[in-house]
């Protein structure tokens, strides 16, 4: 630990310049007390750091103190750092960031990282749900189970046991790929829905797989319902079916509409919700047991709705 917080040091100030003691401690995490321990450490390492004293001092790294930064290309790094902010976007990793001031040390003038055309950001979660991500990783890492309470599509809440093995993001919303000890099967858990997430001080019982080899092999026996639906969609609502229902165009129609295909997982609920918010720019065609369900959800609205106006409302 001390190895590495030693290395971040060096880094921290040939990316930043001058630091004072104080500044560092806060940055790491740390008291001044062992900061000055570390620079009195690097300096018989032989790491050429200057003290500076005064109101404006601190430590600082000679300017003839080079890292070479021939491994990657400029393309290369500029991969590898958008990959880091996103992820640092999600986490707020210390060692993420800690990385990234590595690689940005040595990795090309910062005008041609500027370029990069691709930005990963996941900073937007819901209240809540990066605490819960922090938690995940550490259960991870230290391979410990966790113990929530899980609210599923059915609006059914139960209390789960169950050794974490990695967080994904994916269909617009992170969730936990695990080992459900109840269910003695590997599960995945939207992080939205989970409460009361506590780590235990209970140790995995086996040893996993990888989360790709798991992840392939459930999509090798996936036993989902898939129900494939056709509607009838009006131009102005096309990107939005095309991006929410991943619909395709099978057919333009005489007055201008679409027939649109579309297969949806009979279960899941971001669907529905957006074929709903389309309101009557689409129309599903068949299944019939699907335009069933569309009804009786608009005659459940209707019915919030359809009161005497003359009556005030009482919370």
């Amino acid at each position: 630990m001390k190895i590495e917080r030693l290395y971040a040091i060096t880094i921290y100030l040939l990316n930043h310049g001058r630091s004072s003691a104080s500044k560092l401690a806060k940055h790491f995490e740390v008291s001044t007390r062992t900061i000055q321990r570390d620079i009195d450490s690097l300096c018989i390492a032989g790491i050429p750091i200057i003290a500076v004293n005064g109101s404006a001092g601190g430590y600082e790294v000679s300017e003839q103190f080079k890292i070479d930064a021939a491994f990657a290309t400029s393309d290369e790094y500029s991969l590898i750092l958008t990959a880091l902010r996103g992820y640092i976007s999600a986490t707020d990793s210390l060692k993420a960031k800690h990385m990234f001031e590595k690689l940005s040390l040595i990795a090309p003038a910062p005008s041609s990282l500027n370029n990069n055309c691709i930005i990963l950001d996941f900073s937007v979660l819901r209240e809540g749900e990066q605490t819960i991500l922090q938690k995940l990783q550490t259960a991870i890492t230290k391979k410990c189970t966790v113990h929530f309470t899980y609210t599923n599509n059915n609006n059914e809440t139960r209390t789960h046991l169950v050794e974490p093995i990695a967080v994904i993001y994916q269909w617009y919303a992170w969730y936990l790929l695990a080992y459900s000890k109840r269910k003695q099967d590997y599960r995945t858990y939207k992080l939205v829905r989970m409460e009361n997430l506590i780590l235990t001080e209970e140790s995995f019982t086996r040893e996993h797989k990888t989360a790709d080899t798991i992840l392939q092999e459930r999509e090798e026996k996936d036993q989902r319902e898939y129900t494939d639906i056709i509607l009838r969609c009006k131009q102005k609502a096309k990107p939005r079916a095309v991006e929410y229902l991943k619909a395709s165009v099978i057919q333009e129609l005489p007055n201008g509409d679409l027939l649109m295909k579309a297969t949806v997982v009979d279960n899941e609920q971001f669907w529905f919700g957006a074929l709903l918010s389309m309101g009557d720019n689409i129309e599903v065609i068949e299944p019939e047991k699907i335009r069933r369900r569309v009804l009786s959800a608009a005659e459940k609205i209707i019915s919030l709705y359809n009161y005497d106006k003359s009556l005030s409302y009482i919370p």
